[in-house]
């Protein structure tokens, strides 16, 4: 399975993110959309809502675990190569390295050429905060940011998972995480229907973060960034972050860079202040993006050798 992994690792950085109607994820939200609407013309209280979001988990995640698993094993009745392709590519669909790459890379690049407007469009697609008036050291900030956390949740996790259960877990992990970014806010609407979304995201984040804290460190180091002042910002921020699992990646990032993260976000003009992380010496800048990226990849490769290695000893 080790090896399986490698190949879907790779094939991401190669390829990217297949943006194509058939995508799990596409798949797995269309149907989170479907199964959500008939939640709420069956469920009218609070009580019914949070009971129906659960059913929406279990049935979302469930499915997913399982049509892996059946697709797998369907092609493995045809043979072992064809097997161990549509392993690999279930494996790299759930993989984010090089899409949250080239997210990040592009407001960078519009960034340096001074599009601001570009700049705030295409941090709009990866982001919940509006994003409209911020200004260049704001965008720097809210990037970097996703940066720290979806290398965790869209990286780091999503290969633990893969390495403990293969495709079918770590499909199962995706789903997981597609709807606590659909149906996880804590917003009046999604209060009650995506608690317990919510929660099983942060309960299956809780070691992956950690684990990725501990990459992220390492790859400081190897990078020459403060990896100690990440340590330190970590142990004193991390913990004020709204999120068990978020402040870790945050934190260190922070420290490791020298820059201050969290602060006032604007959603759908309502405000709300997130904790700040590491200690403010100086604006962000662009290149902050560029640093956070190679931190990203860095960490993500770490964490594919600490896994690979894991597998030689078990």
């Amino acid at each position: 399975m080790s090896k399986l992994i490698l190949a879907a690792f790779l094939l991401d950085l190669i390829l990217g993110d297949p943006k194509r109607t058939t995508h799990p994820v596409v798949l797995m939200g269309k149907l989170i959309s479907s199964l959500e609407s008939l939640i709420r013309r069956m469920c009218r209280t609070s009580s019914e809502l949070m009971l129906g979001g659960m059913l929406l988990w279990l049935i979302i995640v469930g499915t997913s675990y399982f049509f892996t698993f059946g697709v797998i094993k369907s092609a493995y009745g045809i043979n072992i190569r064809v097997g161990q392709a549509v392993s690999v590519w279930l494996l790299y669909t759930t993989l984010a390295v090089r899409n949250l790459s080239d997210e990040a890379m592009g407001i960078f690049y519009e960034l340096k050429k001074g599009n601001i407007e570009k700049a705030r469009l295409r941090l709009s697609g990866i982001v919940g905060r509006d994003t409209w008036e911020l200004p260049p050291d704001e965008v720097c900030r809210a990037t970097v940011e996703t940066v720290a956390e979806n290398t965790v949740d869209g990286i780091v996790s999503p290969l633990m998972y893969a390495f403990l259960g293969g495709p079918s877990l770590a499909m199962a992990f995706k789903a997981a995480s597609t709807l606590d970014s659909m149906v996880g806010y804590r917003s009046e609407k999604y209060l009650h229907i995506g608690w317990f979304s919510a929660k099983m995201d942060d309960i299956l984040n809780y070691v992956p973060a950690r684990l990725g804290g501990v990459f992220m460190l390492i790859a400081a180091k190897v990078l020459g960034l403060d990896a100690r002042q990440g340590f330190m910002t970590a142990l004193r921020d991390a913990k004020k972050h709204e999120s068990p699992n978020g402040g870790i990646p945050e934190s260190i990032m922070a420290g490791a860079m020298g820059v201050r993260l969290g602060g006032m976000n604007y959603y759908s003009g309502q405000p709300n202040f997130r904790a700040y992380m590491g200690d403010k010496s100086r604006d962000m800048i662009a290149d902050d993006i560029k640093t956070a990226v190679a931190l990203s990849i860095v960490s993500s490769i770490i964490a594919l050798i600490a896994g690979e290695l894991l597998m030689l000893f078990l």
